[in-house]
């Protein structure tokens, strides 16, 4: 296979070499059949994840009932896994499909900085999320006063911008770097610490910079949403009856799933890079459960869980079979 051409640019500290473009591998150990047949599931999964996520959006922008904290967090939480998947899926599915493995350089750190700036705003939506029902259950005659809409909104803008702001400079750190090693980058997408081990030149920035904004963003939110679950926890089990207290934490299933769903692939993919050794088939299994699971599971949860969301989708069915 030939190798991607290289340029050189010249910067203030001297030149640096930047491919063409890198080579996306796929899946490690799989030959061409497989990841043609890999990419009709994948297909199967971008509908399911583009269908559920646009439903939920359209029916909480419909039904003026459903302007609530609640279900205006999780519009937000879908209009990111519609965003994440179609930045990740189509791109995936092509390289399976056609076997064609090119990527440009500079698509290619967009998808990268698209992934983690979109992953950093789905971590702040689910920690906004663990808030609404910690006041919803511990301090539920304030709950309107609390999270009234401008406040809503006043956080899901924090979320886009928090994410935007850390985010933003890791392709720049990249482009600072020489890459003359080999160019292949071992998963069917750009992440930064991918990208990263292809260099030749020091790395030291990179990796401080990488690991201050992980436990900054996702290592905060989620010590913050372990907390507020164990305030709620706590004030569901000083409920008088026993329904009362199943009826309050139900009210939490839906984000609990999306929060499992979101940090246990994250948590996992972060210890095994952090162990260090070439990129294996783990590395990439990880990644792609992180990046592609919760935009499919967070609709079918949330239709399933939610009473009000399932019966407007239950409503519209019947109408269309009349």
């Amino acid at each position: 296979m030939p190798q991607p051409l290289v340029s050189l640019i010249a910067t203030p500290n001297g030149s640096v070499a930047h491919p063409a473009h890198f080579l996306l591998v796929g899946i490690p150990g799989l030959g061409p059949n497989a990841h043609f047949w890999l990419a009709f599931p994948l297909f199967f999964m971008y509908a399911v994840a583009t269908l559920g996520n646009l439903a939920i959006i359209l029916i909480i922008r419909v039904e003026r009932r459903l302007h609530e904290p609640m279900y205006l967090f999780l519009a937000m939480l879908s209009t990111i896994d519609l965003v994440l998947s179609s930045v990740t899926m189509p791109k995936m599915a092509s390289l399976f499909l056609t076997g064609i493995q090119e990527i440009g350089f500079n698509i290619c750190l967009t998808q990268m900085f698209l992934i983690h700036a979109l992953s950093a705003m789905e971590s702040a939506v689910l920690l906004a999320m663990a808030f609404d029902r910690f006041v919803a259950i511990c301090y539920p005659l304030r709950h309107a006063s609390v999270l009234t809409r401008l406040t809503v909104a006043k956080i899901g803008l924090a979320s886009l911008a928090r994410g935007f702001v850390l985010f933003f400079p890791l392709p720049f750190l990249l482009t600072r770097l020489s890459y003359c090693r080999t160019y292949t980058v071992t998963h069917s997408f750009c992440l930064h610490q991918d990208i990263m081990k292809l260099s030749c030149t020091d790395t030291k920035v990179n990796v401080v910079y990488g690991l201050f904004i992980i436990l900054s963003v996702m290592g905060v939110d989620s010590l913050f949403i372990g907390f507020s679950y164990i305030l709620i926890l706590r004030a569901v089990l000083e409920l008088s009856t026993r329904g009362a207290a199943l009826k309050a934490f139900n009210t939490c299933i839906s984000h609990l799933c999306a929060v499992l769903v979101f940090y246990v692939p994250l948590i996992g993919l972060s210890v095994v890079h952090r162990l260090g050794g070439p990129t294996s088939l783990v590395h990439v299994v990880m990644a792609n459960v992180y990046l592609l699971l919760p935009p499919v599971v967070n609709p079918i949860v949330y239709g399933a869980k939610t009473k009000e969301i399932r019966s407007r989708i239950i409503q519209m069915f019947s109408q269309d079979g009349r």
